[in-house]
């Protein structure tokens, strides 16, 4: 498991080292925990996450989505999703800044208003590939906010770049 201080070292480059996987730094962190992770387990058998992230009427993003009807974008549950699925290649031990290279499909079902408390994400790894040309992360996710899941999303791709 990894604490917010330790995800932000990830941020700073401190934690894979230089040039290496990279979280955002707060306020675009959209995680404060990793509470599981794995390089084998998960639904598929090649790896998962599971992370947290404490929602609170005071982050940033309601303030200015929507004036007078505060929903946090959607964008930002699958960005979190993307941090993560980097994190997992990073924490591997495979070199190369992370990027995201796309989804296959989103669903989103349900909303993340200031009432709401936690989100809790999943990712689960469908391929992990390290080649000597290619390290690429694809995987399936979903975001629950305080049990209900609001976003699904299949085939997401993170790859990792030594350029």
């Amino acid at each position: 498991s990894f604490g917010l201080e330790e995800l932000i070292k990830c941020a700073k480059g401190e934690l894979f080292g230089p040039g290496n996987a990279q979280l955002p730094e707060p306020p675009m962190l959209m995680i404060n925990r990793i509470l599981d992770i794995s390089a084998e387990g998960g639904q598929h058998g090649k790896g998962h996450v599971i992370a947290e992230f404490d929602i609170s009427p005071d982050n940033w993003f309601f303030k200015c989505h929507f004036p007078n009807n505060p929903i946090m974008p959607g964008c930002l549950g699958l960005d979190g999703l993307w941090q993560l699925t980097g994190f997992n290649l990073g924490w591997r031990g495979w070199l190369g800044r992370g990027y995201a290279l796309g989804v296959g499909a989103v669903k989103l079902s349900g909303m993340v208003r200031p009432d709401r408390k936690l989100l809790r994400y999943f990712v689960d790894f469908t391929k992990a590939i390290q080649t000597r040309r290619l390290t690429m992360g694809v995987a399936d996710g979903r975001v629950e906010a305080d049990g209900e899941v609001i976003y699904e999303v299949k085939d997401m791709k993170v790859a990792l770049s030594e350029s």
